[in-house]
């Protein structure tokens, strides 16, 4: 069915993926208006509805969005959920991280990785940035990592230096028709990827994903004229 098509035209309709938990939700939770339809994505059911509690009574509506975003079908299907009316933000949030030797990574885990943070986002952009009124905006959550590589990190930091060149040249396109594209750069964030990734790391010392949600609710509330476009988030630590 389609989300949008019995909404009234003041409503505000956000799109965000990996809403589960982490950044996603931590901005979901940021955004959350009384005026807002929260266009939520993720893969595991019982963390998006504990986002949707979380952000349900000061929303005008929460819809789920349950698809996997490796597979282009996913994509599809989502896209065919959201329907076509106009969304007003785009939040390219979901990723998957492969951490390890790179003579190590499966063709798999490759394809995997380049599935969720580069062909869902594209998919995702073309489709909707189509539609978007003057005065949207399209955010991308990168990563230190798409400035940097780091050994063991090939998978991960190939996807979002490629995630960066896109943007770059989405943002130059969409210029002329007032829709922004906010990249971020946050440093080591203390999210349940990590629960994933061999090793001890030093997760008291990480940014929070409400430091990034509080980022991107800051650059959105701007000026419609003014694009605050690359917000680099590093802890006093250090990036980890």
């Amino acid at each position: 069915m389609d989300v949008g098509r019995f909404l009234p035209q003041q409503m505000k309709r956000y799109l965000i993926t990996g809403a589960s938990r982490g950044i996603g939700r931590a901005i979901a939770e940021k955004l959350a208006a009384n005026d807002a339809v929260l266009l939520l994505h993720g893969r595991d059911t019982v963390a998006l509805a504990q986002t949707r509690k979380a952000v349900e009574p000061r929303c005008a509506e929460v819809v789920l969005l349950v698809h996997d975003l490796a597979k282009r079908s996913g994509v599809s299907e989502l896209i065919a959920q959201v329907g076509n009316a106009p969304i007003d933000l785009l939040v390219n949030n979901a990723g998957v991280a492969v951490v390890k030797p790179f003579t190590e990574i499966t063709t798999i885990e490759w394809e995997q990785t380049v599935g969720v943070n580069i062909t869902a986002p594209f998919m995702l952009t073309q489709h909707f940035a189509s539609r978007m009124p003057p005065g949207s905006s399209v955010v991308n959550i990168l990563s230190i990592a798409a400035r940097s590589g780091f050994p063991n990190w090939s998978a991960y930091c190939m996807s979002k230096f490629a995630l960066e060149g896109f943007s770059q040249c989405v943002r130059d396109e969409l210029r002329d028709r007032k829709i922004r594209v906010i990249n971020v750069y946050p440093a080591a964030t203390d999210t349940n990827i990590w629960n994933d990734i061999e090793g001890n790391w030093p997760r008291g010392k990480m940014i929070s994903p409400k430091d990034v949600a509080s980022a991107v609710a800051y650059a959105l509330s701007r000026p419609t004229d003014v694009a605050l476009e690359n917000i680099t988030l590093s802890s006093l630590a250090g990036n980890i």
